[in-house]
């Protein structure tokens, strides 16, 4: 046996399954979960994008309301992970069907692999500035290069290890966000951040400063029940990522948003989505919890999209190293692409534009179509409730696409004073219950946490 072919039996073994699972975890552990994920830094500079353009005090609002809404899906959907045990890629096989549910599962990779670039150039930034400061040396596409070779090879072998710290790294982020706050607030007043002038050309208004915060809790809902279907129970779930999401977006993007604040009141220059631009008035300690936590967030973004790739069509597993691999070298050529941080907004609202629909979808699904339960075949790779027409279900692909639409047009074309994702939400929530109210089950299928009882579960 050659050593590729051991090295990928050993990872095919410790790969994550999307087979259903029987959990544990209490709400306090779920808390923490969703508190460690969240409070990166990607979800703090997220903040710095809206300072000056919108008030201080609006924007703060627009934070803890948009954070609150998208709470709302996130625990919906982290409740089917909870009662059935699967994560969420394999969960959109209900309403999509067990071949249409591809559709989603390729949006969602396209998806993780620019938060994987995102992340990977926001490592290099940090790194440069460090050996800049100490060398003299600067290259930040040399070391965003760098910083993504490392997470592939840690995605590949070490991602259970960073799995473990990466509430360490979070617990760095908190101690950050004390200092930041204690500083900005002893420094000026909350009168004095109140007062910032509003910016002339401002690009932000207060419907899209809901819509990016929105988008953000979107594109954390992806991976809902993936992290709830390890909940002892669906309240348990509930309770824990409710809690935790919330607190942790609104600590990270009020921090970003504060930081910035601080950094236009001291004068400074308000270069959004810029490490940089913060690091600067706080600190190179500031580069290095940056860097670090970016570098634990971005290699379990890597894992996870492998292993969707690797679980995407049940009953065909793809060869884990392999596509762990391919994927890891078109990360790291992408992390090259720096424009897209300028871009940032533009691929928060794609995210929203495509995945609001999907999870407006699925809660109609299962909660009011199929009666909160789904049956074994799920898991099925052809056959069964799930395999509709030819494997996909074309009354939840169509009502996608009208959503996904009317999503970009109410976002770039039409532009709603109120923002586009809520708007996209109701309609295709609506859209396809209509559609689909004529084929709901009478009796409802088997218990859904019986879905665990039939299949090989951790």
């Amino acid at each position: 046996m050659s050593l590729y072919t051991r090295l990928e039996r050993r990872l095919e073994e410790q790969s994550d399954d999307a087979g259903a699972v029987r959990g544990t975890y209490t709400s306090g552990r779920m808390l923490m979960i969703w508190l460690a994920a969240n409070l990166v830094v990607t979800t703090l500079l997220t903040g710095t994008l809206f300072v000056p353009d919108v008030p201080y005090g609006v924007v703060i609002a627009l934070i803890v309301g948009g954070t609150v809404v998208g709470a709302a899906v996130l625990v919906l959907v982290g409740a089917i992970g909870t009662r059935t045990g699967l994560p969420t890629m394999a969960l959109t096989r209900g309403p999509f069907g067990t071949r249409g549910s591809l559709l989603p599962v390729t949006a969602n990779v396209i998806i993780l692999m620019g938060w994987s670039w995102v992340q990977a150039m926001l490592a290099g930034i940090s790194l440069d500035y460090i050996v800049a400061a100490l060398t003299g040396f600067s290259s930040p596409v040399l070391f965003a290069v760098v910083c993504q070779t490392i997470v592939v090879i840690l995605a590949i072998f070490g991602h259970a290890g960073v799995a473990r710290v990466e509430p360490w790294f979070a617990a760095v982020i908190l101690a950050i966000a004390a200092y930041i706050f204690v500083v900005a607030f002893t420094s000026y007043s909350p009168a004095d951040f109140a007062a910032i002038p509003a910016n002339p050309e401002a690009f932000y208004s207060p419907g899209l400063v809901f819509d990016v915060v929105l988008a953000t809790a979107i594109s954390w809902t992806v991976l809902a029940a993936d992290f709830n279907r390890f909940a002892r129970t669906t309240r348990a779930g509930a309770v824990g990522s409710g809690i935790g999401y919330t607190l942790s977006t609104v600590i990270s993007m009020s921090l970003g948003a504060t930081a910035m604040g601080y950094v236009v009141l001291s004068g400074g220059e308000a270069i959004p989505f810029d490490p940089v631009t913060i690091i600067e008035p706080f600190g190179p300690l500031f580069a290095v919890a940056i860097f670090l936590s970016v570098m634990a967030t971005n290699t379990m973004v890597v894992y996870g999209m492998v292993t969707t790739v690797v679980n995407a069509i049940p009953g065909r597993r793809v060869p884990f190293l392999a596509t762990a691999l391919v994927l890891g070298v078109i990360s790291i050529i992408g992390a090259t692409f720096f424009g897209l941080l300028a871009q940032f907004t533009t691929f928060l609202v794609t995210i929203s534009a495509l995945f609001a629909p999907v999870f407006a979808i699925m809660i109609v699904d299962y909660y009011l179509i199929k009666r909160g339960s789904y049956e074994s075949d799920i898991l099925e790779p052809r056959g069964g409730h799930y395999w509709y027409r030819g494997g996909v279900n074309w009354l939840a692909v169509g009502s996608w696409l009208v959503g996904a639409v009317l999503a970009y047009v109410w976002a770039y074309v039409w532009p709603l004073p109120f923002g586009a994702t809520v708007p996209a939400f109701v309609v295709t929530f609506l859209l396809y219950l209509l559609l689909s109210l004529p084929g709901r089950t009478k009796g409802g299928f088997a218990p859904a946490h019986n879905l665990s009882d039939t299949v090989d579960a951790r």
